[in-house]
């Protein structure tokens, strides 16, 4: 071989930044380093490049390679059947960002996919291992789909996430991390993690005990709480929501105590909702102080002398003292004191009336408001669905939200004190009486699919705009509700509704059109739910 002929002809390489800055500017404007005479410019800058490939990789020691890691956790659940295999899959092309969406009459299926997590997992079914990536990516842009598709996803995906840090939230949203906990009865293996676990496995170990022995979670708790850091004994604390019973109060008197104000509010926010703790006497003591029925007119009425100051032990007992802007001192302690103390108080106080005819008095002085809504937030906190009824009233009332609900959200929350049935009946009777304008937010808390009765309401309302020519578009929100909410029974009843109805004079132009094709999606979401459900059934 003529080494002097293969010296000549191997191509002499730059720097590796000489090169690089010679192909930003081009050969034209600049020679690449080592071109022979002859030899066209863009043809040199690759030899020179390759040459320069070569020696920076010779330069590099192979390595070990990485071990493998470790095999998913098996999961023991059900295979998922074939057609409920390419439901999910098609569920989940059609996430954002993937070019699906909703076309017309067509159902909005990323919408219907949170359905069809719920019912999987109620129906014990494990996904697909080849579905996990598209199900993280949607669980990573949705947080609200988060809990119901990792607890779909199971091991699988905790080991995933451990892999990816895109899906590093699986680890964070499941409890200890994603790590295993000890059994609440290996009494060893508990106070070893509590001592020596992490914040989030603490957490979850804490969850995991309160829910099967509540004293032992609040043994753990007791052992180790003045060691602890504030933002910690908050979330600490804030676990014994679950569970909560007389036995707890000790514990959480002392907490009342506690160096941070916000341990020292929810301590007392747990009292409160314990109807025969002392806190709630004593708050008792200082609101029915304030609160008498004025017997020397000539009917009855509830007169109101609120607090003239806040002192330290109303403080200590979770009073806030500065109320928010814009709000008076003396409304804002009254507001808290009634808040906090038991509802059974005020039987007696107010001469044994039922809380209807207590929240049917006059209130003297421009203090029903005050009081009412004072009223509203105890029955919410201690779960009264008796006081709730009275404080709602009848749904077909001029004021529908009754005496003392003052917006829909407080409405809401009242009626989630009442059972699924109650519920459904009293905002199908909203319904019928006002219709769907301030419905919106009532129908968020009723139990799906909704009854019957809820269902001929929400239709027969949306036949009534539909048939007035009222504008479609309005009605868009409580239309996406009954798409998800409506028992797919109710399709073969909207049949009629899916055609284009005449328009009257008064109509928004167009409007009948609009109308006919959110019937048609809506028809057509019901009839694809039923298939699902009969899809997540095993054969």
């Amino acid at each position: 071989m003529n080494t002097t002929s293969a010296s000549t002809d191997a191509p002499v390489g730059g720097s590796w930044e000489e090169l690089v800055t010679v192909a930003l500017l081009g050969t034209e404007r600049r020679t690449p380093p080592g071109q022979r005479p002859g030899q066209q410019a863009p043809v040199a800058l690759l030899d020179a490049a390759a040459v320069e490939t070569v020696r920076r990789r010779a330069g590099i020691r192979p390595a070990r390679a990485a071990a493998r890691p470790e095999p998913a956790a098996p999961d023991p659940r059900t295979t998922l059947p074939p057609a409920a295999a390419r439901r999910l899959a098609t569920l989940l092309a059609d996430r954002p960002g993937t070019g699906g969406g909703r076309r017309g009459a067509a159902p909005d299926l990323m919408e219907l996919l949170p359905q069809w997590l719920s019912l999987a997992n109620a129906r014990g079914f494990a996904a697909p291992p080849q579905t996990l990536p598209a199900l993280l990516d949607a669980a990573r842009g949705r947080t609200d789909l988060r809990p119901a598709a990792l607890t779909f996803a199971g091991p699988r995906a905790l080991w995933l996430a451990r892999l990816n840090p895109e899906w590093r939230f699986a680890l964070r949203a499941s409890p200890g991390g994603g790590a295993a906990l000890p059994d609440p009865e290996e009494a060893g293996h508990v106070q070893q993690l509590w001592q020596e676990g992490l914040f989030a496995e603490r957490v979850a170990l804490l969850a995991a005990v309160r829910a099967k022995d509540p004293s032992a979670a609040r043994e753990l708790l007791v052992a180790t709480w003045t060691t602890e850091r504030a933002e910690d004994r908050l979330m600490f604390l804030d676990s014994l929501r679950s569970g909560l019973c007389a036995e707890d109060e000790p514990f959480l008197e002392r907490a009342l105590a506690d160096r941070s104000r916000n341990v020292r509010a929810t301590a007392a926010e747990l009292l409160s909702a314990l109807p025969g703790s002392a806190l709630a006497a004593r708050m008792a003591a200082r609101a029915v102080s304030c609160v008498a029925v004025d017997r020397t007119r000539p009917a009855p009425v509830i007169v109101v002398e609120a607090p003239h100051e806040c002192d330290a032990s109303m403080e200590r007992d979770g009073v806030v003292p500065k109320p928010p802007a814009g709000r008076g001192e003396r409304s804002w302690w009254l507001g808290q004191l009634v808040e906090a103390a038991s509802l059974g108080t005020w039987r007696e106080r107010l001469g044994g009336r039922s809380p209807e005819e207590m929240v049917a008095l006059p209130v003297a002085d421009g203090w029903q408001a005050e009081l009412h809504a004072a009223w509203c937030r105890a029955a919410v906190r201690q779960r009264d669905p008796g006081w709730s009824r009275a404080l709602l009233g009848t749904p077909s009332a001029p004021e529908a939200g009754g005496p003392g609900a003052v917006s829909l959200a407080e409405r809401a929350k009242l009626l989630a004190t009442l059972g699924a049935g109650e519920r459904a009946e009293w905002v199908a009777g909203f319904i019928g009486t006002h219709g769907l304008s301030e419905a919106f937010q009532l129908l968020g808390v009723c139990a799906v699919p909704w009854a019957g009765s809820l269902g001929r309401a929400v239709v027969d309302a949306l036949d009534i705009a539909r048939d007035a020519g009222n504008y479609p578009w309005s009605f868009s929100g409580v239309m996406g509700l009954a798409e998800r909410c409506l028992d797919p029974a109710e399709a073969a009843r909207l049949d009629g509704l899916t055609s284009v109805p005449d328009e009257s004079e008064n109509a928004v132009p167009g409007a009948g059109g609009y109308w006919a094709e959110a019937f048609q999606r809506l028809v057509t979401t019901l009839r694809l739910r039923a298939t699902m459900s009969a899809e997540l059934t095993t054969p």
